[in-house]
């Protein structure tokens, strides 16, 4: 019998091929093949983030499965015959139980059959939407322009960098915090940027939530200006993260991103199609600044929001003081030192991963090489702050706000409800 992986791979040659429909005719009449691996590919939408695709063979006189203890949110079960089951409503994918899983049982939820039979059909324009993380990812000859090109010779019809979009939330967090930040006893938790942050707080910390502020994530807010200018367009985010699958479908943003796939799926394909994106022609669009390029990596929000604060309120007489947690561990110490009441700074940023974003479980390159190209992209953006960034106030207009302020009402494609999907207990 075939494994997951070489199923999955025969199906996204097949698909690339355009004949999907005849390769699993030939499965399911000629091959001795999983029934429920091949509905979790063909049928994504049903799954989880993370699937249990292989049968159990290290934890099966447990009382305890190591993937049940490894999972910070038990969102990891098993029913009256032992079998592993994964809790939708609790799993954020946050990759421990994928981590330690010895048999190899547990796998990201795999988007991209779909996606190929959407390209396929031509009926629907698709956007590849990229993390702020990209840079190095697929070498270091791979600019935003040429990675641009190889998406479109996929079939997407264009490439978004969603560090635009981080822009318009370091705006919009640098405006509450002006707003809401006044005496000794105020402090804030960033909202906008890391899911396993978020949601420690709302399940794990919920008295916090009144603390964070309703910002929805770059990924979300770039899915939802897509679909406001072209609301029958199919939107793709692709990043280092296995938890933007789990924040893709959560009840309040759902209509934002359609898919999600990792940098890891991506360069398979890539190599699958035969595209190699260092050889493929340059097609610059974007002009994020400075302090949305460097959301990728631990501190980077705290700073993009600390320069553009100074722009927005150079007389602030309460400054921001800021602290990061550098993974999970540092997030959990965090969160509870503030519930005790030992609060040091003003501005909380929580990065569930080690590096940040760019330190991501379907990261290609290692954290701090990373970081290291993110901060020199950083760099070469012609504008440090969202604020001095024609491009962002341009895209703000066309979007329906007539001033910067307007990111502050309580109604518009930025905000979120963090209590719509609160799991039962």
């Amino acid at each position: 019998m075939e494994t997951f992986r070489d199923l999955y791979n025969r199906l996204v040659k097949a698909s690339l091929a355009n004949h999907l429909d005849e390769e699993i005719h030939d499965i399911q009449a000629h091959s001795s093949y999983n029934k429920q691996q091949l509905e979790c590919l063909l049928h994504p939408e049903n799954q989880p983030a993370v699937v249990h695709v292989e049968n159990c063979q290290n934890c099966v006189d447990k009382e305890q499965t190591d993937c049940q203890v490894a999972c910070l949110f038990s969102a990891i079960k098993r029913d009256e015959e032992g079998k592993v089951i994964i809790d939708d409503d609790h799993c954020t994918g946050c990759h421990n139980c994928i981590d330690i899983c010895q048999s190899k049982a547990l796998q990201d939820r795999k988007d991209m059959l779909p996606i190929l039979e959407i390209l396929n059909q031509k009926k629907a324009p698709v956007y590849a939407m990229i993390a702020p993380a990209f840079n190095g990812q697929f070498t270091t000859d791979v600019t935003a322009g040429k990675l641009r090109s190889a998406f479109k010779a996929l079939g997407f019809y264009g490439m978004l960098e969603v560090a635009l979009f981080a822009d318009i939330l370091t705006l919009k967090e640098a405006l509450e915090f002006d707003r809401t930040i006044h005496e000794d006893k105020d402090f804030m938790l960033t909202s906008c940027c890391c899911p396993i942050w978020v949601a420690m707080i709302k399940k794990i910390y919920h008295d916090l939530i009144p603390h964070m502020p309703p910002a929805v994530s770059p990924m979300v807010a770039c899915g939802r200006a897509i679909k406001h200018v072209q609301p029958d367009a199919v939107t793709v985010f692709i990043g280092p993260c296995i938890a933007k699958k789990a924040e893709a479908r959560e009840a309040d943003i759902k209509d934002a991103v359609d898919y999600v796939l990792t940098f890891q799926e991506i360069n398979d394909l890539f190599q699958l199609a035969g595209i190699n994106p260092a050889e493929m022609p340059e097609d610059m669009r974007d002009h994020s600044s400075t302090a949305g390029r460097i959301y990728a990596r631990t501190g980077g929000v705290s700073e993009a929001v600390q320069t553009t604060l100074n722009r927005l309120s150079p007389d602030r007489k309460m400054p921001l003081r800021a602290s990061q947690a550098n993974g999970v561990v540092e997030c959990k110490k965090l969160l509870k030192e503030i519930m005790e009441g030992n609060i040091q700074s003003n501005f909380m940023e929580g990065m569930g991963c080690v590096g940040g974003c760019v330190g991501g479980p379907k990261a290609i390159i290692p954290y701090q090489e990373g970081t290291k190209l993110v901060n020199e992209y950083g760099k070469l953006a012609s504008y440090k702050t969202p604020i001095d960034n024609p491009q962002v106030i341009e895209l703000l207009h066309q979007l329906g706000f007539d001033t910067i302020s307007d990111l502050l009402e309580r109604d518009n494609i930025f905000i979120r409800n963090f209590s719509a999907n609160q799991p039962q207990k």
